[in-house]
């Protein structure tokens, strides 16, 4: 009897499967809840950092009805920290659509999931595969790299995306398909790396051709990306007396939208004109920038703040500053302040 690269990849995860919290024990059906919201997780994020965070959600809301039925703003709260922000406001439209219009049940159907709010194509195939034992295929950065490899892809990516898509959906077996899924994803974590991958341990080396040509370590190719801007800016820490601080809500939409933040200048490209970004204080007052500026890296640029000091002489001097509130010093860790806003009071504080 012929064994199938489907029969080596199973056989190797029934030995190898990781132990993930969000994952069911062999043999067992998968909670749809927990597959979608460690999949909306571990978008652009380590399997270590969403661990704590997917232990806290499932004890605070440990249903889809209980999410959906939570505010937005304690969402973002318990959020705060993982990043890209627009998914965390995803995760609960979507909690809300599933329990609008599917009664509280996540469909198994990949159009119907994606329709709902944040569902991607992967994520859609993720979530039938792994929660419904659907034949959907699921290609995350792992698997792309398997892929890639396995079929010595030397197309740089991006352009490489639709061959491997077609080659990946080739590969799935109609026999648990749902642990499939997962064993692509545990060979590209544990196995297949980006640098030094183990092949001598890989259950696909006799097959894959990109380790007879000696090139695993080269793939996949990808095209050169342009350097990321640097922006910068001034960020304005004013503090009562009895240390509560001036914050605002960012808009809902866009980079960091529905967050909290300490206000700042506009961000802007090329050398900062300290005198011109100072005059967009929120309010009036005598403000001192601090030496060293906080710096932080989004997806398309960096950012350096330089942070600026001020006390508040009277609680009134804050109504001047549009949609801006007083945060007691106490409630600080418990706000929806994004890591960049951490770190600028963390700054401040240091002084």
């Amino acid at each position: 009897m012929t064994t199938t690269h489907a029969d080596r990849m199973l056989a190797w995860y029934d030995r190898h499967r990781r132990h993930l919290p969000w994952r069911a024990a062999p043999g067992v059906q998968a909670d749809p809840y927990r597959v979608w919201l460690s999949e909306i997780m571990l978008q652009q994020t380590t399997v270590a950092t969403v661990m704590g965070y997917f232990e806290r959600f499932l004890a605070r809301w440990p249903s889809v009805e209980a999410l959906a039925a939570a505010p937005v703003d304690e969402v973002l709260q318990a959020w705060a920290g993982l990043g890209y922000y627009a998914r965390a406001r995803n995760l609960h439209a979507c909690a809300r659509a599933v329990v609008e219009r599917h009664a509280g049940e996540f469909p198994d159907d990949v159009d119907l999931l994606l329709a709902l709010p944040g569902i991607g194509p992967y994520t859609a195939a993720a979530i039938a595969a792994i929660a419904f034992d659907r034949p959907a295929s699921a290609m995350d950065g792992n698997v792309e790299r398997v892929v890639a490899r396995l079929s010595a892809v030397e197309t740089p990516l991006p352009a490489a995306k639709p061959e491997l898509v077609q080659l990946a959906a080739a590969l799935v077996p109609a026999r648990r398909p749902g642990d499939y899924a997962q064993a692509m994803m545990d060979l590209g974590a544990t196995v297949c790396t980006p640098r030094a991958p183990r092949c001598v341990i890989c259950p696909l080396i006799r097959t894959c051709r990109a380790r007879r040509a000696g090139i695993e370590a080269g793939l996949p190719r990808r095209a050169a990306k342009p350097e990321k801007p640097t922006r910068r800016g001034v960020a304005f820490v004013l503090t009562r007396r009895d240390g509560a601080i001036l914050l605002r809500r960012r808009p809902p939409k866009g980079l960091l939208g529905g967050m909290e933040e300490v206000p700042s200048s506009d961000w802007r490209e090329g050398p900062l004109d300290l005198a011109s970004a100072l005059a967009e204080a929120p309010v009036p007052a005598r403000w001192t920038p601090l030496a060293t500026p906080v710096r932080h890296t989004f997806t398309h640029f960096h950012l350096e703040l330089v942070v600026a000091l001020a006390r508040a002489p009277t609680a009134r001097l804050a109504t001047a500053a549009r949609d801006a509130y007083w945060a007691e010093a106490d409630t600080l860790g418990d706000r929806a302040l994004p890591t960049l806003m951490r770190k600028v009071i963390a700054r401040a504080q240091a002084g």
